[in-house]
């Protein structure tokens, strides 16, 4: 049978929905945000005070969805009769989605949504919406609500100006595989001790340490850049050299990695703590941890790869390349 050509449209869940699933009503959800800040002012002799301030939260999250739910409402009633069938996929589905019969992704905001929707779509073209300009940063964002229908004819008409972006890969011997927009998080769930075996340019390294950040050069300005803001910091403490700062662009066909809290002991190295992965070379991880390893993307940590003992993990410049439209 033959599937209808369609038009994606993705959107997200906002901190209000959140709460009405497990509180089921606006009241509940409300009287539990009090309640819980009212419990801590009665250690600080400021209930009044936080009770106004558990309003002001509350009002904020209504507002908040109540513009991203007209947004999303005026996004799909902009992009009826295109001849292509709009099929609504939530955040939480993207993964189990079949993008295949897709020929255009919306995006309706945040920046975080394009980049967990980037990594399954394949190479078709992405128009990120930015639903709450007053909120949202929008850096993935470029158009406007009312630009939705404008955008998205001069694409399927091939008008539009497209950004390529860098993926990062990450493969395992048993087949699995996992891509990443910003970046990749290797070690243990909890973040804490991982221990591992570093393969680099012909070296290797047993290391233990809080786990690997590998990004791309779209995610060196989130993760990665807090760890470097971090060792500045440090180095400006004890009067060191800064150096340059690292510098990568999104189309980048390279990778920045580094190792997070290394720990130096008798049968554990601090040597490989950080270095790039260009283009067409790959960096390689044993995992030495019996249980609780893994490997997730973008800061999603239910989506994983399982990574414990035995399992080796080579992490690559992902030869599909997100499409981004910016104008």
């Amino acid at each position: 049978m033959q599937t209808s050509p369609s038009i994606a449209l993705v959107t997200t869940t906002t901190r209000l929905k959140g709460l009405l699933s497990k509180f089921g009503t606006k009241g509940a959800a409300r009287f539990r945000l009090k309640s819980s800040k009212s419990h801590f002012a009665l250690q600080n002799d400021s209930t009044d005070a936080i009770a106004l301030s558990a309003d002001a939260d509350f009002d904020a999250y209504v507002a908040e969805d109540d513009q991203y739910r007209r947004a999303v409402d005026a996004v799909e009633d902009s992009l009826h009769g295109l001849g292509y069938t709009l099929v609504d996929v939530e955040r939480r589905f993207l993964a189990t989605y079949d993008f295949r019969h897709t020929h255009l992704v919306v995006v309706v905001g945040p920046d975080g949504l394009v980049a967990n929707t980037a990594k399954y779509v394949g190479d078709i073209p992405i128009v990120a919406i930015n639903p709450d300009p007053s909120r949202i940063d929008g850096v993935l964002l470029p158009f406007g609500v009312d630009q939705t229908r404008n955008a998205v004819v001069k694409t399927l008409d091939q008008q539009s100006k497209i950004r390529e972006i860098t993926l990062a890969r990450v493969q395992l011997p048993d087949g699995q595989s996992m891509l990443a927009f910003n970046d990749f998080f290797i070690g243990r769930r909890s973040h804490v001790s991982s221990r591992y075996v570093l393969y680099n340019d012909g070296r290797s390294e047993v290391q233990s340490s809080s786990g690997m950040i590998v990004s791309t050069g779209a995610g060196s300005t989130g993760w990665l850049s807090s760890v470097f803001n971090m060792s500045r910091g440090i180095t400006q403490w004890i009067g060191g050299d800064e150096g340059d700062p690292l510098e990568m662009t999104w189309s980048d066909r390279r990778l920045a990695w580094i190792v997070r809290e290394p720990f130096a002991s008798r049968t554990t190295g601090v040597e490989m703590v950080a270095g790039t992965i260009d283009e067409p070379n790959e960096l390689r991880v044993e995992s030495l941890m019996p249980e609780s390893g893994v490997i997730f993307s973008d800061g999603i940590e239910n989506d994983f790869l399982e990574f414990n003992s035995g399992a080796i993990a080579e992490i690559d410049v992902a030869p599909q390349r997100s499409r981004l439209v910016v104008s």
